[in-house]
């Protein structure tokens, strides 16, 4: 499966939205400073991905953008191949040698990525965030 840079930038959107422990909107400045995406493609992101049922936004001063769903609902998979649509991998080489084996590449790429949540992804990094508190004490 090829990521572009945008699929990368919609996976990372996500997971901030699911990463922050809030109900209150998360404003773009902030996800764009934290996953350093440049705001205005992350504006058009995240548009993307409010039509496809990902996010809902809200306007004013106080608005910004909330996960559409509960990050268990949401795959990485799911939102790839919304972002990327059906573009071509290595198995869509015909006469190719390893035709057979990119396809149970992509096949075992696919059942990573459909079986991994936001929520999952979320957990993982403040576990691991966690375990790394520094200690100032000599």
């Amino acid at each position: 499966m090829n990521v572009s840079v945008k699929g990368e930038y919609a996976l990372q959107a996500i997971f901030d939205l699911a990463v922050q422990d809030t109900t209150d909107p998360i404003k773009i400045a902030d996800i764009a400073k934290r996953q350093s995406i440049p705001q205005k493609f992350l504006e058009l992101i995240l548009a993307n991905l409010k039509q496809g049922g990902f996010v809902h936004s809200k306007r004013g001063a106080e608005g910004g953008y909330l996960l559409a769903r509960q990050a268990e609902t949401i795959s990485v998979g799911e939102v790839l191949r919304y972002i990327e649509g059906n573009k071509a991998t290595k198995a869509d080489r015909v006469g190719s040698p390893l035709v057979e084996f990119w396809g149970r590449v992509d096949g075992a790429m696919a059942h990573v990525i459909d079986k991994t949540s936001f929520a999952e992804l979320a957990r993982e990094w403040k576990e691991k965030q966690s375990k790394y508190v520094p200690n100032w004490e000599i």
